[in-house]
């Protein structure tokens, strides 16, 4: 980690100075040494603000060519590796996973879907058709992505959270889940529920509304049950009555059947 904040310190940087650490760098992202955001011993998610600032870096130094799968990109980016021996499950070319990306063993990607930089994809975690990981998104393991679900990314501000999804979760088909919202173990977001940094959710189990934390986070919490629901809101316009769509928990447990989303 020393070197890689030296660099970030050193006025000048060059582009041939820079591109063997950026190598080092993104190699150390695949093997899961470094990550964007790490979880304490309490409990705690922090964001490693440095990690996002060497990959800035990337994007500043890095040059448009041509690949020769025909992608073009930065030539400090590029299409990830995959091993055999990583036990990885792509299942088609159609499938897009960024340089920069710890995939886990036992992970699927099914097509198409995509992967950006800086994202952490634990072991037995599942890709489904036409979802979407973004840039930094720490997902746990045996996280389940449903099809056409966007996992949003973050780079700036480096200091923001990412979407962190806990190991055991389902997210629903469909469902866009952005920055600053962490979805705690074993919790199930039912198909179509869209969650962000800055959206209240009404647990009516606890008679509660959960809104951002101390660092502007909105947690899902353990075990939540989250369908999409609707509240009233004010209008002034005459004879009209307007709602606005909002996450709701409809109950907590482990194990959950897929059939309690659908129970009203």
């Amino acid at each position: 980690m020393e070197k890689y904040l030296t660099m970030l310190k050193k006025e000048n940087l060059t582009r041939e100075e820079f591109l063997p650490e950026w190598k080092r760098f993104k190699n150390d992202l695949n093997n899961g040494k470094i990550r964007t955001a790490y979880k304490e011993q309490n409990g705690d998610w922090r964001v490693n603000t440095w990690v996002k600032q060497f990959i800035l870096l990337g994007f500043k130094f890095g040059e448009i060519i041509q690949f020769n799968d025909g992608t073009i990109d930065k030539d400090t980016l590029g299409e990830r590796k995959i091993m055999l021996s990583e036990k990885i499950r792509k299942a088609s070319s159609s499938v897009s996973i960024r340089d920069g990306v710890y995939i886990g063993q036992g992970v699927t990607f099914m097509p198409p879907s995509y992967a950006n930089i800086g994202a952490y994809i634990d072991e037995g975690a599942m890709v489904d058709s036409l979802a979407l990981v973004g840039s930094c998104a720490q997902i746990g393991k045996n996280v389940h992505i449903g099809a056409g679900a966007i996992i949003g990314g973050v780079l700036e501000p480096v200091g923001a959270y990412p979407v962190i999804i806990e190991d055991d979760a389902f997210i629903g088909a469909g469902s866009i889940i952005t920055e600053g919202t962490t979805v705690k173990k074993n919790a199930v977001i039912g198909a179509g529920v869209t969650i962000t940094g800055s959206t209240p959710i009404y647990d009516n189990v606890k008679g509660t509304v959960i809104t951002p934390n101390e660092n502007g986070v909105i947690v899902v919490p353990e075990n939540a049950v989250v369908i999409p629901g609707a509240r009233d809101v004010s209008t002034s316009i005459p004879e009209v009555k307007l709602s606005k769509s909002v996450p709701i928990i409809i109950k907590y447990g482990s194990n959950v059947e897929l059939e309690d989303l659908l129970r009203p």
